[in-house]
């Protein structure tokens, strides 16, 4: 059996998934990365989209995150973002129904903090759910 450890996904508003990992797979800002247990410490800035989880129980949990960070520790990672949701919380159909109405938006020339906040959102579910739906 695969060594794990502590994983913590925390959004601003709550705590979204904790428990025991084998491996975590995130996309940064500088390009994907895996965690095994014993990796070294690092502090990454996490990048739109999905992060996988894969738990010591052989489950995968897909993660939503509107960007932040990932802090590896040595025995303890987090995932840190204004926004994290499960995968499994998202439907596909509605999370492209966002997506479309934002992109929509910016096409109308909504260039505002906020719009652009909402389709990092929506990017990230779209991506989660469907990697979740497809795997």
């Amino acid at each position: 059996m695969a060594a794990s450890f502590q994983v913590d996904v925390v959004a601003a508003d709550r705590m979204v998934w904790t428990g025991q990992a084998v491996e975590i797979i995130a996309v940064t800002t500088d390009g994907e990365v895996g965690i095994l247990a014993g990796h070294i410490p690092l502090i990454a800035t996490l990048a739109p989209g999905s992060a996988e989880i894969m738990t010591d129980d052989g489950r995968r949990e897909v993660v939503a995150v509107e960007g932040g960070f990932l802090s590896v520790g040595v025995d303890r990672t987090a995932i840190i973002s204004p926004y994290a949701q499960l995968a499994s919380e998202l439907s596909v159909d509605q999370a492209q129904k966002d997506l479309r109405e934002v992109q929509a938006a910016m096409d109308d020339g909504d260039n505002s903090i906020e719009t652009l906040r909402r389709y990092h959102r929506a990017t990230a579910q779209v991506k989660a759910a469907t990697r979740n739906n497809h795997d």
